[in-house]
C-alpha cells in the first residue's frame, strides 16, 4: 500500500478512535487539536513520513484553505446584530483596538528576535498570528460558571477577528517584494482582494438566504437539502472570488453576514431563529476539516520544525501567547469597568489555530523570501497554543468562574455580571 494510502488510513483511525472517545475527553485536558497534530507529528517526516509538504502541497492545501472557508462562513452566519450590542464594548474593544494592536506588537517585538526578515516579513508575521481560534480553549468560552458577558465576547471575537485580519494579511503580502501577489500591487489587491471580493460575497450571501427563505416559504426545500444549500453557497461565494482573481476567503466571510442576515430579515416576527439548523452541516464539517487541519499542520509544519529550534523562535512564540496579546487586550479594556481577573482570563484565551496555520501554509504557496523562518516561528506559536491553552481551558474556567461567583455575591453589580449583558452569551458556539 502507497505512502498516500498509509496516511489515509491513519487520518480514518484517529478520526474515528477521537469520536469513540470524545465525550469523555472533553471534560478533559486532551482536546482534540493535541491529539491530531500529535498523529500528525508521527506520520509526518520526522515519523512515518507518510504525510509532507513536498509530496503531498496539493492536498494539504486544498484541506485547510476548505477548512477556513467553512469556518469563517458559519462564524459570520451565527453572528446577530444583538451579539454586538448586548455587551457589545467587549467584542468591539477586542476588534476594533485589541487586533490592530496585537498586529502591531506582534510586528515590533520580532524585529530584535527574529533577524533576517524584512520589514514586511516582520508585518506578516504579526497579521498571521494575531486572529484567535475558540476552538483550542473551547471549556474557557463554554462553561457556564464564566460569565455569558465573557463568554460571549470571547466567541464573537474569536469568530470576527480572522476575517478582519485577512485584510492586513493580504495588503502586507502585496507590499512584500518577491511574492505573487506583489506583483499586482497593493491597489490591485485591494480592488480585487477586497472590493470585488466583498461584492461577491454580499452578493451571493445575500441572494442565497432571499432564495432559500422563498424556497421555505413554499415548502419546496427539505430540512437535509437546506444544510446542502447553505454549504453551496459558501462554496460559489469562495470560487467565483477566486475565479476574478479576488480573495474566497474574505468572500466566504462577508457571505456568511450576507447569509444569515437576509435569512433574519426575512423570517416573520414569530420566527427568531430563522437561521436555525440551516448550517449544521457546514459547522459540522468545518469542525471535521479543521481537526484534520492540526493532523496536518502536525505533519507538515511542527514534525519538521521541532527539528530546527532555537532560544530565539521559542521566545517570541512565548511572547506571541502573553506580551502581544495581554498587553493589547488590557489596553483595549482599559476604563471598562472589568475587574483585572475577568482581563487577565479574557487575555490569555486568546489561542492561535486554523488561520494561522492556514495563512502560513498561503505563504508558502506564494514563495514568501522567509518562509522557513516564519513558518518555524508560526508552527511553534501554534504548537504551544494548542498545548497550554488545551490544558489550561478546564482548570482556569474552574477558577474564574469560582471567583466571578463569589465577587457577584459581594458586588451585586459587578461589570462581568450586569444583568443588561446576560444575553450576549447566546453568541455564536465556539468551534
Amino acid at each position: 500500500m502507497s505512502g498516500s494510502a498509509w496516511a489515509g488510513a491513519a487520518v480514518a483511525a484517529v478520526t474515528a478512535g477521537y469520536a469513540l472517545f470524545s465525550r469523555r475527553l472533553a471534560t478533559t485536558a486532551v482536546s482534540a487539536p493535541m491529539v491530531f497534530a500529535g498523529v500528525g507529528v508521527a506520520i509526518g517526516p520526522i515519523g512515518l513520513d507518510l504525510l509532507s509538504l513536498e509530496h503531498d502541497a496539493g492536498p494539504v492545501l486544498t484541506l485547510v484553505e476548505a477548512a477556513l472557508t467553512l469556518v469563517l462562513f458559519t462564524d459570520a452566519m451565527s453572528v446577530r446584530r444583538r451579539d454586538l450590542r448586548l455587551g457589545g464594548f467587549l467584542p468591539g474593544r477586542l476588534l476594533g483596538i485589541g487586533l490592530p494592536l496585537t498586529i502591531g506588537a506582534g510586528w515590533l517585538l520580532a524585529w530584535p528576535l527574529l533577524p533576517g526578515l524584512t520589514l514586511w516579513e516582520l508585518a506578516l508575521l504579526g497579521a498571521v498570528l494575531a486572529p484567535t481560534d475558540a476552538a483550542l480553549g473551547k471549556t474557557a468560552v463554554s462553561d457556564p460558571r464564566v460569565p455569558p458577558l465573557v463568554r460571549g465576547g470571547l466567541n464573537v471575537e474569536s469568530g470576527l477577528n480572522d476575517g478582519m485580519a485577512l485584510p492586513f494579511f493580504l495588503l502586507f503580502l502585496a507590499a512584500l517584494p518577491g511574492t505573487m501577489t506583489s506583483e499586482e500591487g497593493a491597489a490591485g489587491v485591494f480592488w480585487r482582494a477586497l472590493v470585488l471580493s466583498t461584492a461577491w460575497g454580499l452578493a451571493v450571501g445575500g441572494l442565497g438566504g432571499w432564495l432559500l427563505h422563498r424556497s421555505r416559504e413554499k415548502g419546496w426545500i427539505s430540512r437535509d437539502w437546506r444544510q446542502t444549500f447553505a454549504l453551496a453557497v459558501a462554496a460559489g461565494a469562495y470560487t467565483l472570488a477566486v475565479a476574478t482573481e479576488g480573495s474566497g476567503f474574505i468572500a466566504a466571510w462577508v457571505a456568511g453576514f450576507a447569509f444569515g442576515v437576509s435569512l433574519r430579515r426575512s423570517a416573520p416576527a414569530d420566527a427568531p431563529a430563522a437561521t436555525d439548523g440551516t448550517a449544521d452541516l457546514a459547522g459540522h464539517l468545518a469542525e471535521l476539516l479543521a481537526s484534520l487541519s492540526f493532523l496536518v499542520f502536525g505533519a507538515v509544519l511542527l514534525g519538521p520544525t521541532l527539528e530546527d529550534l532555537d532560544w530565539r523562535i521559542i521566545t517570541y512564540a512565548v511572547l506571541s501567547l502573553t506580551v502581544i496579546r495581554m498587553l493589547p487586550v488590557a489596553l483595549s479594556l482599559a476604563g471598562t469597568g472589568l475587574a483585572l481577573p475577568t482581563v487577565t482570563y479574557i487575555g490569555w484565551f486568546g489561542p492561535r489555530g486554523l488561520a494561522s496555520v492556514v495563512f502560513g501554509l498561503l505563504l508558502v504557496e506564494e514563495h514568501v523570501p522567509g518562509v522557513q523562518l516564519l513558518g518555524r516561528v508560526i508552527a511553534v506559536t501554534v504548537a504551544l497554543s494548542i498545548l497550554l491553552h488545551g490544558m489550561s481551558a478546564v482548570v482556569l474556567a474552574k477558577r474564574y468562574g469560582t471567583w466571578h461567583r463569589k465577587a457577584a455575591e459581594r458586588r451585586p453589580h459587578l461589570r462581568e455580571g450586569a444583568p443588561e449583558d446576560g444575553e450576549a452569551g447566546h453568541s455564536s458556539p465556539a468551534r
